[in-house]
């Protein structure tokens, strides 16, 4: 759950490495290849739909025998009921971190939270993180003006963030344009996990609201999601330690 705001931060301590999330999105054995370059480096992984829907729960298997941690991406937006029998689905995988869509609703995450405590405690394993998201990355006030929300983006932004909160979520997605008002208003424990995060001079592609890593981690931000940057590189390996050695100055 998320924590009052006076708490200790537990993600002082995290090496930069292990706060970045490398995103895995293409398909199997580049995934892998990928993820071994990065083997003793890297911390987490990413699996998002594109990778998840070819593989299914082999793929966070595979992952989780090479060491890593995994964020499973499945944004999961549905009723309550297949909401929770999703999340103790993703929590039986292995999945660490598991993301669901705040708009669907305070219900919807309590139920998410509960399948994936259920399927935890069946595994004998650690409850994974839940986190809400709010706004996609991809997204502006006019793309949400445009499907019918009418507040400004940082206001839906915090008020899927309360709804989430209210729910038991570990914490939330967002772009690091909100991590600092994030952090201020989740306090010191939430998880705060932000794509849209490049490197100075790199390719936005399809994001709007964006940060370099040093600069998201500054604002509040517990972890970074970092993809093209670090696998669509000539050596991963090399981008993703640049990367590091820059959040650490």
């Amino acid at each position: 759950m998320l924590k009052a705001s006076g708490d200790a931060s537990p993600f002082a301590g995290l090496r930069a490495a292990e706060r970045v999330i490398v995103a895995l999105d293409c398909g199997a054995d580049e995934a892998l290849t990928l993820a071994r370059s990065l083997k003793g480096a890297a911390t987490w992984m990413k699996v998002g739909m594109t990778l998840y829907y070819a593989q299914g729960p082999s793929i966070v298997a595979a992952l989780k025998d090479e060491g890593f941690k995994v964020f499973l991406d499945l944004k999961f937006h549905d009723i309550p009921h297949q909401v929770e029998g999703a999340a103790a689905a993703a929590a039986s995988s292995g999945a660490d971190m598991l993301t669901m869509h705040a708009l669907g609703g305070p219900d919807m995450m309590r139920a998410a939270v509960r399948g994936a405590g259920a399927a935890a405690t069946q595994k004998g394993s650690p409850m994974p993180v839940t986190l809400g998201i709010t706004v996609l990355t991809s997204m502006d006030e006019a793309t949400l003006a445009a499907v019918g929300i009418a507040a400004p983006l940082a206001e839906e932004v915090l008020m899927l963030a309360r709804d989430a909160q209210e729910a038991g979520l570990s914490g939330v997605v967002a772009s690091p344009q909100e991590a600092a008002i994030l952090r201020e208003q989740l306090g010191a424990c939430a998880y705060i996990v932000t794509p849209g995060v490049r490197p100075a001079g790199a390719a936005l592609g399809d994001q709007s609201r964006v940060a370099t890593p040093a600069a998201a981690l500054a604002a509040g931000a517990s972890h970074v999601v970092i993809g093209r940057p670090i696998t669509q590189a000539a050596d991963p390996a090399l981008a993703f330690a640049a990367i590091v050695a820059d959040m650490e100055k």
